[in-house]
């Protein structure tokens, strides 16, 4: 089952199609489901404040379709039950706040 997840995962960061790209979403709406459903995982796996899995030397979102991908794909693993407009609010928020994509 654990392969099945990450290789869905992996697919939805792949294929970047359920979001929308991060011009899209409402960033002040995005900020509040992030805070909700990310900080603690992102603490967990990075440390700090969670913000280090985005800033870090080795971050694996590069694009805005990647950023769509992995906001998806981790909508999925935690069963956060966004709908594509909230991921799209999620993308906003983490575009403005870190990544700065045009």
């Amino acid at each position: 089952m654990k392969a099945f997840v990450l290789f869905l995962s992996a697919f939805a960061m792949a294929a970047g199609v359920h979001a929308a790209p991060p011009a899209k979403g409402d960033a002040k709406a995005g900020k509040v489901l992030h805070d909700k459903s990310c900080v603690n995982c992102h603490v967990g796996l990075v440390g700090g404040d969670g913000s280090g899995i985005y800033t870090r030397a080795d971050r694996k979102v590069r694009t805005p379709q990647q950023l769509a991908g992995r906001i998806a794909g981790c909508n999925a693993n935690t069963g956060a039950g966004w709908f594509p407009e909230d991921e799209a609010h999620v993308a906003a928020y983490l575009n403005q706040q870190y990544y700065k994509f045009k």
